[in-house]
């Protein structure tokens, strides 16, 4: 297996705080720096939210034009990617940063159930979000925390509303969601190859999940996600002391696998994305 490994550090979320782990970024300040430092271990996209004072997430597009701009200069040619997640708002301002123009931007083509609500996302918002990511020349990277995602973006695709070749992410381990389950895994990537065979995909496992899902995707061709984001610790249950310390775990794996990390140019290759500037 040859295809660089494409390593995506999702940095901060919307439920880890820094009583969980003391690593959490919370400020735009502390996002950036992180993310650095996860940039140079080795991580080429990074999956972004951001943060009020409280450390409550919200879809403030004046503090993610601070971390993009943050990003931008310090993690140049890395792929931008910003959260439209339900944590962030309600309806339609979960898009308000999209002018901004990210590289990427995460896109849930269906609902589902989390932990203690109903993760929800409307035909009506769905269009909207697709159709705003269009305009700005954004690719969506399709959240599937259901089969039925998956068969909804590949319709979306075909019928034009995303163009170019699909992104997917197949989250496992959120409760009340899809398991960590070695054949559904599998049959997620055997679908994906038959639907949709010019795709590309990431395997993201959720909290003691995180090592399983990458070792699988190493193993299946797949891309990575790790981050502080999904879990708070390292093997043997010790707190992970940085972002850059899930990524390189992530990079110590790849030799196992015969893979290597994704380089800048290569990560962008591989999603279709231009050039870095």
């Amino acid at each position: 297996m040859t295809t660089p490994c494409i390593i995506t550090v999702a940095i901060t979320g919307s439920v880890p705080t820094k009583a969980d782990n003391p690593a959490v970024p919370i400020t735009v300040e502390e996002q950036v720096e992180s993310t650095q430092e996860s940039f140079e271990a080795g991580a080429t996209l990074a999956h972004c939210h951001v943060r009020n004072d409280d450390g409550t997430t919200t879809s403030d597009p004046e503090r993610f034009g601070r971390l993009v701009e943050g990003l931008r200069k310090h993690c140049p040619g890395m792929i931008i990617q910003l959260s439209t997640g339900g944590r962030s708002g309600n309806g339609r301002e979960r898009g308000g940063m999209l002018p901004l123009r990210p590289d990427m931007a995460s896109l849930s083509t269906g609902s589902c159930n989390f932990p203690t609500r109903v993760y929800e996302n409307t035909p009506e918002l769905i269009n909207w979000l697709t159709a705003e990511m269009k305009t700005y020349g954004i690719k969506p990277e399709i959240e599937v925390f259901d089969l039925s995602m998956l068969f909804k973006a590949v319709e979306m695709s075909e019928n034009n509303e995303i163009e170019g070749p699909l992104h997917v992410q197949f989250v496992m381990g959120v409760k009340n969601a899809m398991p960590v389950d070695r054949p559904t895994f599998d049959f997620y990537v055997e679908t994906v190859k038959r639907i949709a065979p010019d795709a590309t995909w990431t395997g993201a496992g959720i909290a003691r999940h995180q090592i399983t899902l990458n070792e699988w995707s190493l193993e299946r061709g797949g891309h990575c996600r790790t981050g502080l984001e999904d879990n708070m610790k390292l093997d043997r249950g010790v707190l992970a002391p940085s972002n850059a310390a899930l990524v390189q775990r992530v990079v110590d794996l790849c030799p196992k696998y015969d893979r290597h990390p994704a380089s800048v140019a290569e990560a962008r290759s591989l999603l279709g994305l231009p050039a870095a500037a």
